[in-house]
């Protein structure tokens, strides 16, 4: 087993909410981000310009900056890319208020060390609201030190101070969208672009983001009935993050820059990540060997399952001859029997 409970440590403690380990300036800003994120249902605050930017940035930062930066780059290195591009696309990570990249990664690979089991930073197994958004709102949990598992970007001492201001892209991000809003169109204009922007930009993401720890290890399917988790694909999760609900799949291919791996397994990050590599932008891409696709590992399953099946049917068949021989020469005994005491 995977989980260090096993080894005989203690149980760490999971679920609920620990009111001494709360991180209350991060529940303010989550709380008070989910407020203004609100505005948008107010006429007053919509423009198209501002709808525009919430799907432009939403696409930036969830799909380049979460699905790619944070999570395939960064913390799984499923491909290469430019230094300079790796600190603006950490940038551009920086901007869905989700913490800094060390705490994010390390956080992650503290995950899959311990998927779905005692020490999993954020699994259902504790309770979906648990793996949802409460564990995130703790600035300790038991057992936890995601920056621990990311010594490697510590090292680097740009990645090191992004960290470290991880919070100031996206308020610099709503100060320059109210101002050029405002110049435009007035301050209403300029408010239209913090609310859809900035607020329910970030928001939306950071659901979309929580549900690939809480939905995507709930319900779906398994390609990989082997990864010793509840990791699954789901559908819907994927279409909100551009790939990463295809979870089951990474789980069992970490280091695979594709999540999706079946035809209708739309994974737009994965097509970036190839539209980059064509540019030179994106190299050493690491991909699921042919015999691991889900195709070959069902096929695979398929066969073993026909063969025990003969081998069963093999085994029924011998045993029901072997006591067909049985029952035969008990009778021709007891004929002989009755033969002998017949003369």
């Amino acid at each position: 087993m995977s989980d260090l409970t096993a080894a005989g440590a203690a149980r760490p403690r999971r679920g609920g909410i620990v009111w001494r380990d709360l991180d209350w300036p991060v529940i303010a800003a989550i709380a008070g981000i989910h407020v203004v994120a609100l505005l948008a249902v107010l006429p007053v605050f919509f423009s198209w310009s501002g709808l525009a930017l919430f799907v432009g940035l939403g696409w930036l930062t969830i799909g380049l900056g979460i699905g790619l930066c944070y999570h395939r780059l960064l913390t799984h290195r499923s491909f290469k890319t430019p230094k300079w591009l790796e600190y603006a696309l950490t940038v551009i990570a920086c901007l869905n208020w989700q913490g800094g990249p060390l705490s994010w990664i390390g956080t992650h690979r503290l995950h899959h060390k311990h998927s779905d089991h005692d020490h999993d930073p954020h699994s259902p197994q504790h309770g979906f609201t648990w793996s949802h958004i409460t564990w995130a709102l703790h600035r300790r949990i038991d057992g936890i030190d995601g920056k621990s598992a990311a010594k490697d970007l510590a090292r680097d001492p740009i990645m090191k101070k992004l960290d470290d201001w991880h919070g100031l892209p996206n308020v610099l991000l709503a100060i320059v969208l109210f101002a050029i809003g405002t110049l435009i169109g007035g301050w209403w204009l300029g408010a239209s672009w913090v609310v859809w922007g900035v607020a329910l930009r970030t928001v939306v993401v950071f659901h979309a983001t929580w549900f690939v720890n809480s939905a995507s290890h709930t319900w779906g399917y398994q390609n990989y009935e082997d990864t010793g988790d509840h990791s699954t694909n789901l559908g819907w999760v994927a279409l909100l993050t551009l790939g990463e609900g295809w979870h089951n799949n990474h789980h069992a291919h970490p280091r695979s820059a594709a999540h999706g791996l079946r035809w209708w397994e739309v994974d737009l990050t994965y097509w970036t990540i190839k539209a980059m590599s064509w540019v030179g932008l994106a190299w050493d891409l690491k991909h699921v060997e042919p015999e691991q696709m889900p195709q070959a590992v069902k096929a695979r399953e398929a066969e073993a399952a026909a063969a025990a099946k003969r081998r069963e049917e093999l085994l029924v068949s011998v045993t029901e001859a072997a006591s067909e021989a049985a029952s035969r020469a008990k009778q021709a005994v007891s004929g002989r029997r009755i033969a002998r005491s017949g003369g």
